[in-house]
């Protein structure tokens, strides 16, 4: 379908590659990987005939569609939501409109018998039956659907565009896309916006209804259910796979293994030459030789490795001091904007050190959750405590986004970084991927991976015990988001990760809040545990027959004939209920005296340390009043370190 000739590119007379060629087929699903900056965007808008290469020829022919899903793009802001999607039909409305001139003219003119009357009957024929083979008539029926497959309501449709945040607004252009049904599409990050269940849908979609696919993504589980074929831009060239990704990785390997044997080869020879041109450069027996193996040396044409694997990125996320046993404990929090209520009756308790997941569709409340923690929103209702000592380092979705596009990569983390530290510049920045002359590169030229990188190393620098992190793997390579979660992994602290990306979360979390409806659920468990069990329950959903669960026999209605055992079993699962709401109960208000506990003791230390600060002085040395304040307030520290103590035994054996 597509042809690409001997493609190059080049910014600032530099190469960002050349010499490309390959083929798009039909039903192709194309991976294009590599790392941030080899050029896959820029792949993508030379497809699309968005930009142009320096030199090659990219063929298309003249009736292949090919749709186009940017990054970032502009969005109108005139219609609603279905207005807006329908713009996908717009084909449709003026074929549709012609069928119509068409018909008009049929019923005005007289001239039956006339050959222009008869090519006119053929025309109005075969666009009709062109039209109800396009779907002209239930066009409607296939926008809902794709809209509610991205997760949208059935009340947002008629809603202004103009309400929606950036995310939704792109679903959109995605959903438009999608509807077109063009022969090639070419997707970039299609991911970043999408809830796990709407990324579940794209994949059913692009795997089942889609015609040639060519995508860009960091989400290692989409492209692997997805894609088939894999092309990985590296050192200027490209390497084709006709395999899906977590096999390209194999293969590939396995292909660096062998460049580098092949390279070691090459240098040993290239050593062996020099020495002996050297050797005898002066010696007029050898000249001849001499000039020979000058020529062989201007003629080898040196072996590349690839580039991406001469740098590491290493995270080391250090906590800070321990925090107390409960750094957040949520009892019947609620947060309403006006009528609308982002969620309610948010009964949560976070233990020191746990890694849990935040997930759920976008707008169900998770990003505001993590505010009303940083105490960034404080008109909630309910009570959120934060335990004793808790340190947050936060990661927001649009951090990358926050940074100051003219200062250089260096000047950016110099602002922040503080003490012994600022020595040490140079080497964090080559950590990340950021050494030598990419250090002084403006933050505005930076690609989305890049900029997300720099907004890490500023979290960083930041002494913290309790990480949370909302999409922290947005425009990460998958080499970066490995050793970020390598890095979380590791961490001493507590972490909550807002994420739809399930590669990311799988074997990170080991517990899942989910956001929907206004109630926040606790799942204990992987990501995978939570997606098998969520598939079961919607399965079951499906299976139940409401006139069956509401008829007073049906209760009464067992496999195996045995209607006692059916009829006993309301009375014990009442039993266990209120057991479990009992037990809910005690855990409670055994969590509260926890946290009243480490209230007290960190506002205790702080009298202690300001009382100490003062005896230290030449007058409060001699005030004797100030020592038996201090003796007073620290038998009451005892006094409550014990109590916390006994508290926290306590609720550790309730809870087993």
């Amino acid at each position: 379908m597509i042809s690409v000739e001997g493609l190059k590119v080049e910014f600032n007379a530099t190469p960002l590659f050349e010499d490309v060629s390959y083929v798009i087929n039909k039903k192709d699903r194309i991976a294009l990987v590599g790392k941030n900056g080899a050029g896959k965007s820029t792949m993508l808008k030379i497809l699309a005939g968005i930009q142009q290469p320096t030199s090659g020829v990219v063929a298309v022919p003249r009736e292949c569609t090919i749709g186009y899903l940017p990054q970032v793009m502009v969005l109108s802001d005139e219609r609603t939501v279905m207005q807006e999607a329908e713009l996908a039909f717009e084909h449709i409305f003026e074929m549709q409109a012609d069928i119509e001139r068409m018909n008009q003219q049929l019923a005005e003119r007289t001239d039956y018998d006339s050959e222009d009357y008869q090519k006119l009957i053929d025309r109005f024929t075969h666009e009709n039956e062109r039209f109800l083979m396009m779907g002209g008539t239930n066009y409607r029926a296939e926008v809902e659907r794709t809209l509610q497959g991205l997760g949208f309501c059935r009340e947002d449709f008629d809603r202004p565009t103009s309400e929606f945040s950036g995310g939704w607004r792109m679903r959109i252009e995605l959903a438009k896309l999608l509807l077109r049904r063009p022969d090639v599409l070419l997707l970039d990050e299609p991911t970043n916006h999408l809830d796990i269940e709407s990324i579940q849908w794209l994949e059913n979609f692009l795997s089942t209804r889609a015609n040639a696919v060519v995508l860009v993504s960091h989400d290692r589980a989409f492209l692997n259910n997805v894609t088939t074929r894999t092309i990985e831009i590296t050192c200027g060239r490209i390497y084709d796979y006709k395999v899906k990704y977590d096999e390209f990785v194999t293969l590939r390997k396995e292909r660096r293994e062998q460049q580098l044997r092949a390279y070691e080869n090459q240098q040993k020879q290239i050593q062996d030459t020099e020495e002996f041109i050297e050797r005898f450069r002066y010696k007029a027996t050898k000249a001849v030789q001499v000039q020979s193996r000058i020529k062989q040396l201007e003629k080898i044409e040196r072996i590349e490795v690839d580039e991406e694997d001469n740098s590491a990125l290493r995270l080391k996320f250090v906590c800070s001091s321990r925090s107390g046993n409960y750094p957040v404990i949520c009892e019947d929090v609620a947060k309403a904007y006006g009528n609308h209520v982002i969620f309610h009756d948010v009964n949560l308790t976070i233990n020191r050190g746990e890694k849990v997941a935040f997930v759920g569709k976008n707008g169900e409340g998770k990003s505001t959750l993590v505010k009303c923690i940083m105490d960034e929103i404080t008109d909630y209702t309910g009570k959120l405590t934060l335990g004793h000592n808790v340190q947050i380092g936060y990661f927001a979705q649009n951090q990358a986004q926050l940074l100051d596009e003219n200062l250089t990569v260096f000047d950016t983390i110099d602002r922040v970084a503080v003490g012994d530290i600022r020595l040490k510049i140079r080497d964090i920045l080559g950590a990340f991927m950021f050494g030598g002359e990419a250090s002084d590169k403006k933050v505005k030229v930076l690609s989305g991976g890049e900029r997300t990188r720099l907004a890490m190393i500023k979290l960083l620098l930041e002494p913290v015990n309790f990480l949370i992190l909302d999409e922290p793997t947005n425009h990460l390579d998958m080499r970066s988001k490995d050793v970020l979660k390598e890095a979380i992994r590791d961490f001493d602290g507590t972490v909550i990760i807002v994420s739809h990306d399930r590669d990311f979360l799988d074997g990170l979390a080991t517990k899942v809040y989910e956001f929907g409806g206004g109630l926040v659920k606790e799942h204990l468990g992987g990501i995978y545990d939570f997606l098998q069990k969520k598939q079961i329950e919607s399965l079951n959903d499906l299976q139940k027959s409401p006139s069956l669960s509401s008829s007073p026999s049906a209760e009464k209605t067992v496999a195996g004939g045995n209607a006692g055992a059916t009829v006993a079993q309301p009375s014990a699962a009442k039993l266990s209920y209120e057991e479990q709401k009992e037990l809910n109960k005690r855990l409670k208000k055994l969590e509260r005296r926890v946290a009243d506990c480490e209230a007290e003791i960190e506002q205790t230390e702080a009298a202690i340390s300001i009382l100490e600060a003062k005896m230290a002085t030449p007058e409060g040395a001699s005030d004797m009043a100030l020592y038996e304040q201090h003796q007073k307030l620290k038998a009451q520290l005892d006094s409550v370190m014990e109590e916390w103590d006994a508290v926290s035994c306590e609720l550790e054996e309730a809870r087993k």
